[in-house]
């Protein structure tokens, strides 16, 4: 690995005038800096991120907190890693990717150090224990999610209560009286995660608005899992002829479980899920759905993130409004033996 040393050898100065030249902290000639960046570039020296937070107060670094929990859907997370990722480089960052469940410990660990710029935060809860940190630091954030609270705070979401109200509006257009919502893992309600339990209010608020009748049943992933669920929903409700699913390890299973049950989608039962769009077109029945729009908040919180960070942003709350695409396993609902 090539050293600062090594630079300012090659260039035939200090090793203090290449470190201003990379701070920027002092005037140095143009011929000089010149001699200096094509050294750099011709040895191809990258200084490490404790030595430019160190030189400049800058790191170039965006810490991404995503917290890899076996009851959430790693392939949505991950995509929005990749486009939160994509998009720094766009702007000149590197993310440093944190995946623990640590909670508040992994926001002192970053504003304790030098060795990223800025946070964004994912897996937000509704009363996260997070948040008195992020508000007391001067550290730019960024949450992908919406808390209860959102005063003194960024962030970009989708507009998660109205996706579920979309998925009722639509099956109550289709003559549907009785719906069941499949939910997440029992554990996400339980944390109070923001994208379940604002989809479940949603959802719930619409239906009493259209005199429409719910059952929420949350689902631990597996098949044998959702055959029980479904098997209680059909016990509780047999007249149930709607199905909206926001857990996208069930959809498969749901479907199979149905054609078991002689149960045509949709002529006797219609399904709709909250689910990314190549879940809902891959499905064995192709899902009518409202799309996560996992790369536009990716994309969306790093834009605002970079606002922050060169003084032009301030504290905002960017809601994505839902799309549904209407599919093949929605119908009408049928008529009333």
């Amino acid at each position: 690995m090539v050293t600062l040393a090594e630079v300012a050898q090659h260039a035939g100065v200090s090793a203090s005038t290449v470190s201003y030249v990379l701070s920027g902290k002092r005037s140095i000639s143009a011929s000089t800096r010149q001699r200096v960046e094509r050294s750099i570039r011709e040895l191809g020296y990258h200084p490490n991120a404790g030595a430019r937070a160190l030189a400049g107060g800058r790191s170039n670094i965006i810490a991404l907190m995503i917290p890899l929990r076996t009851d959430m859907y790693v392939p949505v997370m991950m995509e929005i890693a990749i486009a939160v990722a994509t998009t720094a480089r766009t702007h000149g960052y590197d993310v440093l990717l944190l995946t623990g469940e640590e909670g508040p410990d992994a926001v002192r660990r970053v504003t304790g150090s030098g060795l990223a710029d800025a946070m964004i935060l994912m897996d937000v809860q509704l009363d996260d224990e997070r948040l008195p940190l992020l508000r007391e630091t001067r550290r730019p954030s960024v949450l992908i999610g919406l808390p209860a609270d959102t005063a003194g705070l960024t962030c970009v979401d989708l507009d998660w209560g109205a996706a579920g109200a979309l998925c009722v509006e639509h099956l109550a257009l289709l003559g549907h009286r009785d719906i069941a919502f499949i939910g997440e893992a029992p554990a996400v309600y339980e944390r109070h995660t923001g994208f379940a339990e604002r989809t479940l209010d949603g959802l719930r608020a619409r239906a009493r608005e259209l005199g429409l009748r719910v059952l929420h049943r949350p689902c631990e992933a597996g098949y044998d899992a959702l055959a029980v669920t479904v098997a209680r929903i059909f016990d509780e409700r047999p007249g149930t002829t709607g199905f909206v699913v926001q857990n996208e390890s069930a959809v498969e299973p749901l479907l199979a479980l149905l054609r078991q049950q002689g149960r045509a989608v949709p002529e006797d039962v219609s399904v709709l899920a909250v689910c990314p769009e190549q879940v809902a077109a891959q499905a064995s029945v192709r899902l009518t759905s409202v799309a996560v729009p996992a790369q536009e908040m990716g994309r969306s919180a790093v834009e605002l993130l970079a606002a922050k960070l060169d003084g032009r942003g301030g504290q905002e709350v960017a809601l994505i409004a839902p799309e549904l695409t209407v599919r093949a396993s929605t119908g009408p609902a049928p008529a009333a033996p």
